[in-house]
């Protein structure tokens, strides 16, 4: 299972995510068809103060793991401005780390290619928001490869800790899961499902405590 390096800070992520509307409350439909009673949007992550916090807490949990890596990749679209923050926090921290990224469609004028920045080599450590059926990890691995880089973890912001869909059916695993034991990379996460309800349960505000029941619920239906 993917844990969070530490409660404290998987927490502290929990309720910034909370503060700034990523995380929400209702009713939402997710990929795989499901009614699911939060929503992670980490598009809401939308301005520079956002985004240099979120690259902060990525930059401790990475710090946190001890990861041995040369250099980031971020997925398109979502895992670009994470891998790119995450490089700029990483260097605030006496860490100059490049990085590179894909476009979904390759260009065939200027530098060419799907691949942008720095050439991808060494130990790759791919930065992404969730992973819902572990596609896009699947594709970053492929593309690193057949540049001659080896993927070694993926690190995102929220481990959902829920069944992942095969075909339109239930397996009882995780997509974090997969990227472990299928995928062979290690995975890495800021905060997960687990740390989300510590903070439903604990919250002093009733209106945020009043969601505990129903993401229960839902982790005891879906989790794994």
């Amino acid at each position: 299972m993917t844990t969070a390096a530490d409660p404290s800070i998987a927490q502290e992520f929990v309720r910034f995510a909370v503060q700034t509307g990523v995380l929400r409350f209702g009713e939402f439909r997710t990929k795989a068809g499901r009614s699911s009673p939060y929503f992670f949007d980490a598009g809401r992550f939308d301005d520079g103060a956002k985004l240099g916090r979120l690259a902060e807490f990525y930059a401790r949990r990475l710090a946190a793991s001890g990861l041995q890596f040369d250099m980031l990749f971020g997925p398109a679209y979502k895992g670009i401005p994470l891998a790119a923050t995450l490089a700029v926090a990483l260097a605030a921290r006496g860490r100059s780390a490049p990085f590179s990224y894909n476009r979904k469609e390759a260009k065939d004028h200027g530098e060419g290619g799907t691949l942008v920045g720095a050439r991808p080599s060494g130990r790759i450590l791919i930065v992404d928001d969730v992973i819902s059926a572990g596609t896009s990890v699947r594709e970053s691995i492929a593309l690193l490869q057949a540049a001659g880089a080896t993927p070694v973890a993926v690190l995102v912001s929220l481990d959902r800790q829920e069944q992942a869909t095969d075909g339109g059916r239930d397996v009882p695993w995780s997509a974090m899961q997969y990227v472990q034991r299928e995928l062979g990379l290690q995975p890495l996460a800021i905060a997960t499902l687990e740390d989300l309800l510590a903070v439903l349960r604990d919250s002093a505000d009733p209106a945020l405590a009043a969601h505990a029941g129903p993401v229960q619920a839902y982790r005891e239906r879906y989790g794994v």
